[in-house]
């Protein structure tokens, strides 16, 4: 199980009802704007101490990158001319710890608005099809009923982060996207050519989900030109 890739002694996974804005009468606090973190902004030293004892130091377990969480809020793309200028990164983690410490306390895609997106990508790439690092490259893309996507959300992350894949250099990050009929959860590759790394990713991520459908491959660059007309290149 990829779970088990990024559980340490001082990181294991913990209610979320306890980390998600929770209220003494049990109802979940909606204050929060959809996307943010519970409590507010998070600096490092919160999220060290999150997982430290009194009196103990903090031991702290490193990725081998850092990545970033990004939000797309439906209210704010409404608002905005060109696509991606509402998107905006939340915060960017470097180790286990960071990690579950942002988890927890943020919502699960079942939470989110519909017309959200969120986003994990590695550090310094933008989730834009424009940036330098993703312009070749392409997505594989799962398909879920409404509220459905969470785990497989919170898996796909883990084995990105915790370098599960084979090709793990290959890719740029994922994104869930939230609809009124479901969700969908794409993992970015910067190397769309490359068929052997694309494939070897596509089988392994269905394998770390447990994921049975037929799944597609779609180049950045087609997805450009025809928009929803584009097809798979690859399918697994």
């Amino acid at each position: 199980m990829v779970e088990e890739a990024l559980k340490t002694d001082d990181s294991k996974p913990i209610d979320d009802t306890k980390t998600r804005g929770v209220r003494s009468d049990g109802e979940e606090d909606e204050q929060l704007e959809e996307g943010e973190i519970a409590g507010g902004d998070i600096d490092g030293d919160t999220l060290s101490s999150s997982s430290s004892r009194p009196g103990t130091a903090v031991v702290q377990h490193p990725l081998e990158h850092s990545w970033t969480f990004w939000f797309d809020n439906p209210s704010a793309k409404a608002k905005q001319a060109s696509w991606g200028s509402s998107m905006r990164p939340i915060y960017t983690f470097s180790t286990v710890e960071e990690f579950w410490s942002l988890y927890n306390n943020i919502h699960r895609p079942s939470k989110l608005a519909s017309g959200a997106d969120f986003y994990c990508f590695k550090n310094k790439i933008e989730p834009k099809w424009e940036d330098p690092v993703c312009a070749n490259g392409g997505k594989w893309t799962m398909t879920f009923s409404k509220a459905k996507s969470d785990m497989c959300w919170l898996y796909t992350l883990l084995a990105m982060i915790g370098e599960q894949f084979d090709h793990g250099d290959d890719i740029c990050g994922a994104v869930v996207n939230v609809r009124a009929r479901g969700e969908k959860i794409s993992l970015w590759t910067k190397n769309a050519a490359n068929e052997s790394a694309q494939v070897s990713i596509g089988k392994q991520w269905k394998e770390f989900l447990d994921y049975n459908e037929m799944i597609g491959f779609i180049f950045h660059e087609d997805a450009k030109k025809l928009d929803r007309g584009a097809k798979n290149k690859y399918t697994i």
